[in-house]
């Protein structure tokens, strides 16, 4: 038996072994049948060895556009983290808006200073201490910013301002609509960044921020921001003109998709009843909240005050007060004055409940509400009746952790009441 001529027909493929089945049997010394034998036993033994080393071959690479699946149990459930329950998330989208004169930057730069601090929220919980980074491109850091950041505490080593765009020796102002690639790799070696302030927020937009598109298509590359760094996005805005009494949300100046990208909305106002005669009373509230509870707020006051370390330098910083229930369209009718001439009228008859319902002691101002709800009166009327009567908020409790509440109590003296008869 030839044993090349059977390894020669076990290479040929099935056509040229049937068409060369008998040369090669005869060149074999052997029947057609034994070279079908010998060939089988030959490829029994072979191909074991030949499948080993075939080179296994790579998945074809995509060919243009495609779009990945994921599926949804190969994702973890996760909760949120936050930074200041309710109201400050890592890695979301915030807005907050309001009128000018409302303190929108100077609450912005709180935040920033009691996350740069390790403070503590206005509710009483501890904030986490990191880093916060600010661009402005309406106020100057050296006289305006950094004052308003140290009256409220703010450990500056923590606060980082965003500068200039360098390109070799050419510079250029940071665009938040075209640089957000390279403040990404800022922030990545910052390390620890919990806020990105972005003021105002519209600047961020290249095109018509009246068009949902283009806001939305701009403002992504700060999500995928917030997000990639797990710190919140706080963009700043104000109101459109002519927009009081509609829902806070679609007050916010520009594209609604400002409001609908965003997952937390705040909105400052002012209350022009109590502020309008000296008490410079100012309202911060939640308009939306996708993760979060969407109600309620504080009183706030924007206080003014020389620097003790740098003689002559004063800046404003918040002064944060008692927390307000309802909703932020309910609140915000309030703090715009939206009453008729029945609300006011009701006045005397509310400073009367208030003395009735103080004439014991303090109360909780979360009890006055409820029994104001009760009797009839709009928290609008009472707040009138409560700087009427010079009635003054306190913050008790909290001890070892414990749970603070605001209380109200009647002026201790009687010409003191009298005098705000």
């Amino acid at each position: 038996m030839s044993i090349a001529a059977v390894m020669t027909a076990a290479r040929l493929n099935q056509n040229d072994y049937h068409d060369n089945r008998l040369r090669l049997a005869a060149e074999a010394g052997l029947s057609p049948e034994g070279l079908d034998h010998e060939v089988q036993c030959v490829l029994q033994v072979a191909l074991p060895h030949l499948v080993a080393h075939v080179p296994k071959s790579s998945p074809p690479e995509p060919l243009g556009e495609w779009v990945s699946m994921i599926r949804g149990s190969d994702l973890t459930p996760q909760p949120i983290q936050w930074i200041w329950p309710g109201w400050l998330a890592s890695g979301k989208v915030h807005i907050l808006g309001g009128a000018p004169g409302t303190g929108k930057t100077t609450i912005s730069l709180s935040l920033a200073a009691t996350i740069a601090s390790g403070g503590v929220w206005p509710d009483g919980t501890q904030s986490p201490k990191g880093k916060a980074v600010i661009w402005s491109g309406e106020d100057d850091p050296s006289d305006t910013l950094i004052p308003r950041l140290k009256l409220s505490g703010a450990n500056l080593d923590n606060i980082y301002f965003v500068g200039n765009v360098h390109h070799g020796h050419e510079r250029r102002a940071f665009d938040p609509a075209l640089d957000t690639d390279s403040l990404l790799q800022q922030l990545m070696d910052l390390n620890d960044v919990r806020l990105l302030i972005v003021d105002p927020i519209v600047s961020a937009i290249a095109g018509d921020s009246h068009k949902n598109a283009e806001v939305r298509r701009s403002l992504q590359p700060l999500a995928d921001l917030a997000a990639s760094l797990r710190c919140a996005l706080l963009g700043i805005t104000h109101f459109s003109k002519g927009t009081t009494g509609r829902e806070p949300v679609e007050r916010l100046t520009g594209s609604l998709a400002f409001g609908a990208l965003a997952r937390i909305v705040m909105v400052a106002a002012k209350h022009q009843e109590i502020s309008g005669e000296g008490d410079n009373q100012r309202v911060l509230l939640r308009a939306k909240n996708n993760i979060g509870p969407d109600k309620g707020g504080f009183a706030y006051e924007l206080v003014q005050s020389e620097i003790r370390e740098h003689p002559g330098v004063v800046a404003s910083c918040v002064q944060w007060k008692e927390p307000i229930d309802g909703s932020a369209r309910d609140l915000l009718r309030e703090a715009d004055d939206v009453s008729d001439d029945n609300e006011r009228a009701c006045l005397p008859d509310a400073k009367l409940f208030l003395q009735d319902l103080l004439s014991d002691g303090p109360k909780s101002a979360k009890d006055i509400r409820k029994d104001a709800d009760g009797a009839g009166y709009s928290w609008a009327t009472i707040r009138r009746a409560q700087h009427k009567l010079g009635i003054k908020a306190r913050k008790e409790g909290g001890h070892f952790g414990g749970y603070q509440k605001w209380v109200w109590a009647l002026p201790t003296s009687d010409n003191e009441d009298r005098t705000h008869q």
